[in-house]
């Protein structure tokens, strides 16, 4: 790519970039609709095409680009947890825990990593796993205890006194 195609390319995704930070998800799918065929973009088009569409709850469509850009990205969380969320969202909670699991092994120390693990094992029926990641994040950061009574993914173990005793225990710190 030319050095003029490279700076068009960079304007139109920092273009595209802005509209998405403004919550106009579809005006920034039309910036990026003029840089043409979408398998041409680098790995920041690629996430903002995938944010794009994820903002627009077109979960199935976002997961292409952002497993491009994770695959181009390899440690970039955000691309990560999106493409998490996109496959917790259309029921493959097998590879939104997957994904969280590799952008761990990136941020080790990243809280939303393990309380969205949590969440996800909580889903799937994995008490253990799920109070394990949740412990580790009100051990990191308890203002996500916060979170908890308003998250419908905890559902599931809601009332399981582990759960529950876990949850007091964080209330009390």
């Amino acid at each position: 790519m030319n050095a003029r195609n490279y700076i068009r390319r960079g304007k139109i995704e920092n273009e595209a970039a802005g509209y998405l930070e403004l919550g106009m998800a579809q005006q920034a799918l039309s910036s990026l609709s003029r840089l043409g065929d979408p398998s041409a973009l680098d790995a920041t088009g690629l996430y903002i095409l995938g944010e794009s569409l994820r903002s627009l709850k077109r979960f199935e469509e976002a997961i292409e680009p952002l497993r491009l850009a994770a695959e181009a990205a390899t440690d970039n969380i955000q691309v990560l947890l999106a493409l998490g969320w996109c496959y917790k969202r259309i029921g493959r909670l097998d590879l939104a825990i997957n994904t969280l699991e590799q952008a761990l092994a990136v941020e080790p120390g990243e809280p939303l990593l393990r309380y969205n693990l949590a969440c996800y094992f909580s889903l799937a029926g994995n008490k253990n796993r799920a109070l394990r990641y949740l412990s580790q994040t009100l051990s990191a950061a308890p203002d996500y205890r916060r979170l908890i009574d308003d998250e419908p993914d905890f559902n599931p173990i809601r009332h399981d006194p582990d759960f529950q005793s876990l949850c007091r225990k964080a209330n009390e710190g």
